[in-house]
């Protein structure tokens, strides 16, 4: 009997933290779901963490970051998942976006050239001239070119960007010629480089890399989110977080078996062994606690406006592009469990 009042009671509980989510049917914007540098939001979902939060969460798959940003501002989607720098490039363009749970500490994007090109680049003014695919044009992708090239001396219109999405299609628009050089996430750039296609001249998948080139940490895929969502649905957000969160520490611990086992088969573009080699590559680059830093938000805002003449720094309210709020109660959950 006494078991039977226990089941009750937390029926009762979960049904009452189902109730005060403001909205539990949540649509999650993504653009390259099957690459490496969202793998987070695959864990949180394969894992049923969503669900564990009273989340009923639908993820549309878009080619770009750019493609599921203009989702979100169309009113198609909820929430973003994609890089941090577009709430930086959202407020320039006085439209105000937040992200609220980091879960990558690193871009995992890296700059490749053919190999017939290779031995011709020796510094980024080389990349004058030439065809680059990205995921999409204004994506993540996108602004790591662009920052690299201006290195170089070069603006954005001495080269030519093609989107080409990502995952398979990396691998056909190399394979086809129809690009020079690559600026792009795993597991498509290390299966490229693997079979000698192409070589890599700049790379993010650590933080270590990352630094090398932007000089400072530069916080990536994150979930964010127009202000005026977050506000009116404040433990919506929070439940998103905390399933995100459980699912960064849940990655701190797994195995690459466990991680093999928990990605959707198509995500392998069929080698396995060539996926885990990919993730060992990146793993570093995720956040283990979901925080954004503050220093990190300074480098991003500096990187934007080294190429991006639209954007004034001075301008740029960066604590509200940004919130740790959230992601500190997930974690006073987590231990409260423990």
């Amino acid at each position: 009997m006494r078991s039977v009042v226990l089941l009750a009671a937390l029926a009762l509980a979960a049904g009452a933290q189902a109730q005060q989510l403001e909205k539990r049917d949540v649509h999650i914007a993504v653009g390259g779901k099957t690459a490496l540098y969202y793998l987070p939001l695959t864990i949180t979902e394969q894992l049923g963490y969503f669900k564990d939060e009273g989340l009923n969460v639908r993820i549309s798959d878009f080619p770009g970051g750019t493609r599921s940003l203009e989702a979100v501002v169309g009113g198609s989607a909820d929430v973003v998942a994609g890089a941090y720098e577009h709430t930086i490039n959202m407020q320039s363009r006085k439209q105000n976006f937040q992200a609220f749970v980091l879960t990558g500490a690193a871009p995992q994007i890296s700059v490749a050239i053919s190999s017939k090109l290779a031995p011709q680049y020796k510094s980024p003014k080389d990349l004058k001239g030439l065809k680059v695919g990205i995921s999409a044009p204004g994506s993540s992708t996108n602004m790591v070119i662009n920052y690299l090239a201006a290195q170089g001396g070069l603006k954005p219109t001495d080269f030519s960007v093609i989107g080409i999405g990502a995952g398979a299609t990396v691998i056909s628009a190399v394979d086809q010629g129809r690009v020079d050089v690559i600026s792009q996430t795993d597991p498509a750039v290390t299966i490229l480089e693997k079979a000698g296609k192409v070589k890599v001249i700049a790379e993010t998948r650590t933080p270590e890399g990352t630094a090398k080139i932007f000089g400072g940490p530069m916080p990536a895929a994150s979930l964010y989110a127009p202000i005026e969502f977050i506000k009116k649905n404040p433990n919506t957000v929070q439940a998103l977080t905390n399933a995100t969160v459980r699912a960064l520490k849940w990655m701190q611990e797994a195995s690459a078996q466990d991680i093999l086992n928990t990605v959707p088969e198509q995500y392998l573009l069929g080698d396995k062994a060539m996926y885990l080699f990919a993730y060992s590559n990146v793993k570093t680059a995720y956040s283990k606690d979901g925080y954004f830093p503050p220093a990190g938000a300074k480098t991003t805002l500096k990187a934007l406006a080294s190429f991006n003449p639209k954007i004034k720094p001075e301008a740029i309210k960066l604590e509200q592009t940004y919130t740790n709020e959230f992601v500190k109660k997930a974690h006073a959950k987590l231990d409260r469990k423990k």
